[in-house]
């Protein structure tokens, strides 16, 4: 069998339990948002109907994932997704869950930012899109989870240091840097272990902001900020490079060997020039 690298369903997985350690939640059962909305005014009937059939998507995939780990039977009896299907009919309204993305919980803090473009830049830094979820109870849509919380709802507080990432998101971390890291563009560079870890650095810092409401590929976000910070830590390299051959030239001495071969193809493409320009002259 194939070994398993990563998916973006495993990766969203431990993202949504990192975020769910800084929040308050009223009950287990209301810990994963079957739809995510803009305002809690967004919820209606098309919404619920939405949203219970993710709900109903999802027990299929539990349900068959489950089934096909247990089953060793023969390849051709094996379980068949539509064998799991789930009614989204049959799933009650209280058993739906709401994320909204939501900012009127993070305290105000002016003079953060000197010109805000938008709402989050008037408020606390927070280390991810802020979030409450809603579920019906009782017959009223109520808040029942709050990101960025400890304590109870009304006993608790703002917080943003509270919680974690997981050992299993972490581990996700090191291991797409490091496979990034053996590309053949990169790994040749003698301070690859330093792209290492501004890499790693930088996903501390950004990789709970991901935003499942917005894209449901972390893969891509994760490379992507993997991919800048190896760039700029081969820019900055670069630089420092440059001025220290200035230097050695300045003083005397030979520049690097990169700065040497840079010149010899730069006198070669200028003979090549000034050869072609007299052949047209003749």
């Amino acid at each position: 069998m194939a070994q398993k690298y990563l998916n973006n369903k495993d990766l969203l997985s431990e993202i949504h339990k990192s975020k769910m350690s800084f929040t308050w939640t009223k009950s287990p059962q209301y810990d994963r948002p079957d739809i995510i909305v803009d305002d809690v005014n967004d919820i209606n009937t098309s919404v619920f109907d939405q949203a219970k059939q993710n709900q109903a998507g999802r027990m299929k995939d539990i349900a068959y994932q489950a089934a096909v780990a247990d089953y060793s039977g023969p390849a051709n009896k094996k379980p068949k997704q539509k064998e799991f299907l789930v009614d989204p009919t049959t799933i009650p309204d209280e058993d739906i869950t709401f994320r909204v993305m939501n900012m009127d919980h993070i305290p105000l803090e002016p003079g953060r930012k000197k010109n805000p473009r938008n709402e989050a830049e008037t408020k606390a830094k927070v280390n991810f899109p802020a979030f409450k979820h809603y579920a019906k109870v009782n017959g009223e849509i109520t808040e029942v989870a709050r990101s960025h919380w400890k304590g109870g709802l009304k006993s608790g507080k703002f917080s943003v240091d509270h919680g974690s990432i997981t050992n299993e998101l972490g581990k996700m971390y090191l291991k797409l840097v490091e496979r990034y890291s053996q590309r053949a563009n990169w790994r040749g560079y003698t301070y690859i272990d330093e792209m290492r870890g501004q890499a790693l650095l930088q996903l501390a810092m950004i990789g709970l902001q991901f935003n499942e409401a917005k894209s449901d590929n972390p893969f891509a976000y994760y490379t992507a900020a993997i991919t800048n910070s190896f760039t700029r830590v081969l820019n900055i390299e670069k630089r420092n490079q440059n001025i220290r051959d200035d230097i050695l030239i300045d003083s005397g001495h030979l520049p690097s060997y990169s700065r040497q071969i840079a010149h010899e193809n730069e006198m070669k493409e200028l003979r090549e020039a000034n050869s072609s320009s007299a052949t047209k002259n003749d």
